[in-house]
């Protein structure tokens, strides 16, 4: 796929960075909501972070709030799933949700034989432990960090048993597709959502 600058997409600027913290996976699936009202067709969205830091999670909520058919499960031994949009959902005439596990990707080329670029253009593409591997199917993505607190040095957190590992997400916008007002507006969402 050929770029529109001279710059790779790994190399591109990113836009704008947050850092929020997420106290509980209520938290993290309303920040996957808040983030899913301004995503799009064509839309990618790059998850990271070590097992069981929420990336499913994270996916199921923003298929939610894509307002997608069905249960958003991992995709770990298809390695890609695709869910269409609900003409009774949370967004009737929405884009799908293709989400794709690359743990057992190794390459850029075993992502391209995935053949994601023919379903992009009407899908919000979320692509769990992508990073250095889908960079090169669009020069404008979000790239999601989520990071889990362990051990002793955890801080707490009231309330339930599970609330007790909370995480943060540093999330990245990147690319010519992201503009400053939506960015802006987009961030104070984020953040309320994770603070509510």
């Amino acid at each position: 796929m050929s770029h529109t600058n001279d710059q790779s997409p790994s190399t591109r600027p990113q836009k704008a960075e947050l850092d929020v913290q997420l106290g509980s996976p209520e938290a993290t699936a309303r920040v996957a909501h808040a983030l899913a009202g301004n995503l799009r067709s064509g839309d990618l969205v790059v998850l990271t972070g070590e097992l069981g830091a929420g990336k499913t999670t994270f996916t199921r909520a923003l298929g939610d709030g894509l307002g997608v058919r069905g249960a958003v499960i991992s995709p770990t031994f298809v390695l890609s799933r695709i869910h269409p949009n609900d003409s009774e959902g949370a967004r009737p005439g929405g884009p799908d949700l293709v989400h794709v596990d690359a743990y057992r990707l190794s390459s850029p080329e075993e992502v391209d034989d995935l053949d994601l670029e023919y379903t992009m253009d009407r899908s919000v593409t979320v692509v769990e432990w992508g990073r250095d591997l889908v960079e090169h199917l669009s020069d404008s993505r979000v790239e999601i960090t989520l990071i889990r607190s362990q051990g002793s040095d955890a801080p707490l957190v009231e309330g339930e048993e599970e609330d007790r590992d909370p995480r943060r997400a540093v999330i990245s916008f990147m690319g010519d597709r992201w503009g400053e007002p939506e960015i802006e507006q987009l961030v104070h969402k984020i953040r309320a959502a994770a603070e509510e």
